[in-house]
């Protein structure tokens, strides 16, 4: 029969050739970087990446009159879009999926500057819930890993918030979504670099207290088989801590312990942003956070009474391809 194959018991399969390819792009506004990222991807198989373009905005730093993006920070992400999509174009992507994170999300006039972005550029950004990064988070580790891997334990630091999810299958029985990313922190708790040793008291306080206030939906749930942690702060970390660097590809197995965060979460608080940058795989553009993000860090991981986590290659982005192929029909 032309077009397709039967296998025992009457199961269809796609002919050889016959399956639907499509290139798609991500538009990731989160609050340190804007990110397009190219996928050549169909329905049952992994995202292959093709392209990547990233420029370094920082939203969360352009707020004023307590929490309102500025008029030069809507300018800006403006002109990242028109460029984001015209990249997308010149790549042949035929469906960009666009979404918007934790700094758009708690700025006050943030569905107003989106909807006049939707309307100036055509791009459809639509801003996702603590909750949704969590989840769609989760999906991309549960991929990756597999069912073998158990009960999963995400955890993902962002430049806003800090997300936490577990489950045994893709979507997660339990979320969590805290405003602990390792940029608001930053900006909120410290005044000098580096910062003074009152001031990283008083964050190392209040981010236990936060996290300990809500994990308790976490907790409830049987031990993990699987720790995973995603997202910069934690590859950094990782990679500080002597782990595999980006170059050796995403299949090397990288594990970050609950002793080395202790160990950096003193430490880097003591460096200055100059001195961070020397060290392995901290970019220019992070080291300012990276102290607090490694106070988040040690403190989620103690919290949960987690010995030591594995990174994931995947996270949102990843997510969000995998569940858009998800409704996408095999032909």
């Amino acid at each position: 029969m032309h077009g397709s194959t039967f296998v025992e018991k009457g199961i269809y399969l796609p002919a050889q050739g016959s399956v639907l390819s499509v290139r798609l792009g991500v538009l990731d506004v989160g609050s340190n970087t804007v990110h397009l990222l190219v996928v050549d991807a169909y329905p049952g198989a992994r995202p292959l990446p093709a392209f990547s373009h990233k420029t370094e905005l920082r939203l969360a730093d352009n707020i004023e009159d307590g929490n309102r993006l500025t008029t030069g920070g809507e300018e800006s992400l403006r002109k990242v879009v028109l460029e984001a999509l015209r990249i997308a174009e010149d790549k042949g992507v035929t469906d960009v999926i666009s979404f918007a994170t934790s700094a758009i999300r708690d700025a006050e006039n943030g569905e107003q500057v989106l909807a006049r972005i939707r309307e100036q550029t055509g791009a459809q950004i639509n801003v996702l819930t603590g909750e949704d990064e969590a989840r769609l988070t989760f999906l991309a580790a549960r991929r990756w890993f597999g069912w073998s891997s158990g009960r999963l334990l995400v955890i993902d630091i962002g430049g806003g918030s800090l997300e936490v999810a577990s489950g045994m299958d893709e979507e997660p029985d339990s979320v969590v979504s805290l405003p602990l990313g390792a940029g608001r922190l930053t900006r909120d708790w410290f005044t000098a670099d580096p910062p003074p040793s009152d001031e990283v008291r008083k964050l190392r306080k209040h981010v236990r207290a936060e996290i300990a206030n809500e994990i308790g939906g976490i907790l409830r749930h049987a031990p993990a088989d699987h720790v995973v942690g995603t997202s910069k702060t934690f590859r950094q970390l990782a990679r500080v801590a002597g782990a595999a660097p980006s170059g050796e590809g995403p299949y090397v197995k990288r594990v970050l312990h609950h002793s080395d965060l202790e160990t950096w979460a003193h430490r880097l608080p003591r460096m200055s942003e100059t001195e961070r940058i020397k060290l392995p795989g901290v970019s220019a553009g992070r080291a300012h956070q990276l102290a607090a993000g490694a106070i988040v860090a040690d403190a989620i991981v103690d919290l949960l009474d987690v010995d030591q986590l594995e990174l994931c290659p995947w996270a949102l982005r990843e997510g969000v391809i995998l569940r858009r192929l998800d409704t996408l029909p095999f032909p």
